[in-house]
């Protein structure tokens, strides 16, 4: 293992902003338009929202287990859950589906996703047994069609897009592998899968993940206590140490998107650890880390508003 403390001229600051817990915090969501932070409890079937303004922290119950969510044109958000996409109200927290189910095998459902700056909506299904690699990557269209854009996962997570749109990040946090694609935002494609993190050169794996102004990968180690910053090329470059073993997604956000949101999860650890880590499924923010990011892409079907948030 490669010593993971690595330097940093920033000085930041880690504050836990709500603390659940949930079951399997993921997702969190900047909607820059609404000044909500958005974020999942995904076992417990919920959408939360923390309002930047009144400090409002509210949440919405959902028909099934939610795997991620972004933002949508017109207002509201774009979820996947279980084996469906659809619409959010960003008033009444409704989902409504959109266009046909995914034909997922037996024990699958969707995971993580992300909307590229073409406005599709990238998500990747997974094995909730963990047990074959039967998950995929898909590409839901603006005109609700599905395509299957990559095969032979166990868990989809880490998917990210470069600034350039060059690039689009994934990773296999079951089997432990980390990939980059080229991409193209014109066409939707995506080519040349090949290795991006060493994944064996540290503590944890990578889960959810987000991509600063600079091209930074920044990525939730899930089962290694931190979020780690890696280069363009794969390097980790900053390890951001965080009071719970399981941290699941990361995300920019504030007006100024200079703050990293990390969500976690409790469902794997027993009684003892629970009470040894008592902001295990909260919602951590980060500040002081001396970039920013970017805000995040609204899916674009047509006749997609959801309804505006106040």
């Amino acid at each position: 293992m490669i010593d993971l403390q690595v330097a940093s001229a920033a000085t930041h600051s880690i504050d836990c902003i709500w603390r659940g817990p949930a079951a399997l915090g993921e997702s969190p969501l900047w909607d820059h338009r609404s000044g909500r932070l958005y974020w999942i409890d995904s076992l417990a079937h919920r959408i939360w929202f923390r309002c930047e303004v009144s400090g409002e922290i509210a949440s919405w119950e959902q028909p099934g287990v939610v795997g991620s969510i972004g933002l949508c044109k017109g207002g509201g958000l774009v979820a996947a859950i279980d084996n469906m996409v659809g619409l959010v109200d960003a008033e009444t927290g409704v989902f409504t589906a959109m266009g046909d189910p995914v034909p997922l095998p037996e024990g699958a459902r969707l995971n993580d996703g992300k909307v590229d700056r073409a406005g599709r909506f990238w998500c990747g299904s997974m094995n909730a047994r963990f047990d074959a690699a039967i998950a995929e990557l898909y590409r839901f269209d603006t005109d609700l069609a599905w395509q299957k854009m990559d095969s032979g996962f166990v868990v989809s997570n880490g998917i990210a897009f470069s600034p350039d749109d060059r690039f689009l990040y994934f990773s296999d946090s079951r089997s432990d592998r980390s990939f980059l694609y080229d991409f193209d935002l014109t066409r939707g494609t995506i080519a040349r899968r090949r290795p991006f993190v060493d994944t064996g050169a540290y503590d944890g794996r990578i889960d959810g993940a987000a991509v600063d102004r600079d091209g930074n990968y920044w990525a939730a180690l899930f089962d290694g206590w931190a979020v780690g910053c890696f280069d363009p090329e794969g390097r980790l470059t900053r390890r951001i140490a965080l009071p719970v073993r399981c941290p699941t997604m990361c995300t920019w956000g504030g007006t100024e998107f200079d703050r990293l949101y990390v969500t976690s999860a409790t469902f794997l650890m027993d009684p003892e650890e629970s009470a040894a880590q008592p902001l295990s499924g909260g919602l951590f923010e980060i500040t002081g880390l001396g970039t920013i990011g970017l805000p995040e892409p609204e899916f674009g079907a047509e006749g997609s508003g959801a309804g505006h948030a106040p």
